[in-house]
């Protein structure tokens, strides 16, 4: 099973493989560092572009995950696709530049010859004051067909709820308290849902973290492994990553290893009508600060002395 597993992350890195055009570590690294061996960051872009024809879409769903392969420990982070944040002129034209939200970045990064991943991963970046060591991009048609090309993904459903399908607006999915097994139109309903009442109970970061576990067990499941060939087209057509065949497998043993703790870091807020009459999801001061902290801990980085910091982690 370890060495199927292992020929098949390479098959999938093979398709899926692109860089950032940086070379091999974050600018905000002194060493580059793997994921085998020491704490890394990987952030996680779930893109929109349906509406646009594949072109210039919206990183509508951004998690950053950190990881570190000696203590077992893994934090996951959800940016809030409407965070305002600031894109200087220095990485795009000047008239693109100024304030945006954060969920934009990617589509100013491929308009403007930046790089939609390069430019969203070093937005996030400069928001949280990490180094984003790693990144995977999925678009939401390529997730619809890589679940139903896995046969479907059971996750546990902790609360009843229901949501619109993506595909057909007046098509209510309902999704019952207990074990389900979802096809892929069912389970983008899954992880996006975050306008129903039961989203303060049931938080879309928890099914995120819920799927993904059960998407990557599903994934290096011995059926899947026969599924080489069309799973190496639907990912080469709709995944981009810059993850080795050696940090997909650490990825998969930390979701999958019972020993492993998964601690979610929250960014509270509120959302804002500013000058140019749009609503923006403005980060509270001390909860942003606090976020990058516990994030710079789970990466052994240096934490700047506070008194009144409170660490969730340990």
């Amino acid at each position: 099973m370890a060495g199927g597993g292992f020929y098949y992350v390479t098959q999938v890195y093979t398709a899926a493989f692109e860089g950032l055009d940086r070379g091999d570590k974050s600018d905000l690294r002194e060493e580059a560092v793997d994921a085998q061996e020491d704490p890394i960051s990987i952030l996680l872009m779930g893109v929109e572009d349906y509406s646009t024809d594949g072109q210039a879409g919206r990183a509508d769903t951004q998690i950053v995950l950190t990881l570190d392969p000696d203590t077992n420990k893994m934090t996951m982070t959800s940016i809030p696709r409407d965070t305002l944040v600031d894109i200087p002129a220095s990485k795009v034209r000047q008239k693109y530049a100024g304030s945006h939200k954060i969920n934009a970045a990617y589509t100013l990064g491929e308009v403007t010859g930046y790089g939609a991943e390069k430019l969203t991963v070093e937005t996030v970046e400069d928001l949280l004051e990490i180094p984003i060591d790693k990144y995977a991009t999925v678009n939401f048609d390529g997730f619809i067909e890589i679940v139903d090309l896995l046969g479907g993904v059971t996750v546990d459903v902790k609360e009843s709820f229901w949501e619109r399908s993506s595909i057909d607006y007046y098509k209510k999915i309902e999704f019952e308290k207990g074990p389900m097994k979802m096809d892929g139109e069912e389970a983008l309903a899954f992880v996006r849902m975050r306008k129903r009442d039961v989203a303060v109970s049931y938080p879309r970061d928890e099914r995120q973290r819920q799927f993904i576990k059960a998407g990557i067990d599903e994934a290096l499941s011995p059926g899947t492994l026969f599924k080489i060939g069309e799973m190496k087209d639907v990912i080469g057509k709709n995944v981009s990553t810059n993850l080795t065949p050696g940090e997909m497998l650490s990825l998969r043993k930390a979701f999958s290893s019972d020993r492993t703790s998964v601690d979610t870091l929250e960014i509270d807020g509120e959302n804002k009508r500013l000058n140019d009459g749009l609503y923006y999801f403005v980060p509270d001061e001390e909860s942003l600060e606090e976020t990058k902290r516990n994030l710079k801990k789970s990466l052994d980085l240096p934490v700047p002395e506070d008194k009144t910091y409170e660490d969730p982690i340990n």
